[in-house]
């Protein structure tokens, strides 16, 4: 999932969408997010999490090597599935410097409906990966 990110000195980033398994509940996403800012905090990574309608859309970002483990923990994590990498790679500075891990859920914003008002073609992969982080980062929390 994340390979080229062992080939990255300094910053990186990954960004993902998946889809919660069926039996998700308040408490299960609480644990992941408590569980994912201990271990962002220690690993100096920070990033979104938005959860929507049963899909996870997440960009976290830090030193590669953090990110590519973490990425891989995302990838085994069994409480969501098809998990589908939309970007990795170098980063030049931080989207979100100051959230060990941001989150947000529909109440705060809707991505789909984000999408459906846009420009940004969805069968563009480029601009589908730039407009879910700019969403992601448009979010008022």
């Amino acid at each position: 999932m994340t390979s080229d990110l062992t080939q990255i000195d300094g910053l990186a980033y990954l960004v993902y969408r998946s889809s919660a398994v069926d039996h998700l509940n308040d408490e299960d996403l609480q644990d992941i997010l408590t569980s994912a800012r201990d271990r962002n905090e220690e690993n100096a990574v920070t990033g979104c999490l938005h959860c929507e309608d049963g899909m996870f859309f997440q960009w976290i970002e830090g030193p590669a090597q953090a990110i590519h483990m973490i990425g891989n923990l995302i990838l085994n994590d069994p409480r969501h599935y098809d998990v589908t990498v939309l970007g990795q790679g170098a980063l030049d500075a931080r989207r979100f410097p100051d959230w060990r891990m941001r989150f947000s859920g529909r109440s705060n914003g809707s991505l789909m409906d984000w999408f459906a008002s846009s420009d940004i073609s969805t069968f563009d992969r480029k601009e589908y990966v730039g407009g879910v982080v700019t969403f992601l980062a448009s979010i008022d929390i």
